[in-house]
């Protein structure tokens, strides 16, 4: 059986926000034995790394909630839950592209950084000649 120290470390998230998600209902209550130990099922600790990816993501904790409350609505309303996922996904890819052009921005400045120096301090270089990075595609 595992503990709850044991689910904080396989999943990379502390105790007490485990604990703060099952209190405000961002994922289903979890089970509890005799002891009133808590019992973490496969599904438990789906809905635990879901939530802690989705947050990760940039998912607010009041989307969180939606998400979990569209959990447990019967009929054409829970395909609200699937779109909160698509909205997210296209954020992030978003994001992706964002970051890879500046990742290859910073490529180019670092492939280039030397000779562009020595272009500043040779004087063939100015700030009025210097490239147009924004005219770039990256």
């Amino acid at each position: 059986m595992l503990r709850s120290k044991d689910v904080a470390e396989m999943l990379d998230i502390s105790i007490s926000t485990i604990r703060y998600y099952e209190k405000i209902g961002i994922i289903p209550p979890i089970e509890r034995n005799a002891n009133g130990y808590r019992i973490y099922t496969n599904s438990t600790l789906n809905w635990i790394y879901l939530m802690k990816s989705l947050r990760n993501a940039g998912l607010s904790i009041e989307s969180l909630l939606e998400f979990s409350r569209l959990s447990q609505v019967k009929g054409p309303e829970r395909k609200k839950q699937k779109q909160v996922l698509e909205d997210q996904l296209y954020e992030i890819e978003g994001k992706i592209a964002e970051m890879q052009r500046v990742r290859n921005l910073l490529s180019y400045k670092i492939e280039t950084y030397d000779d562009h120096i020595a272009m500043f301090q040779s004087g063939e270089l100015t700030s009025e000649t210097a490239e147009e990075l924004w005219k770039i595609k990256f």
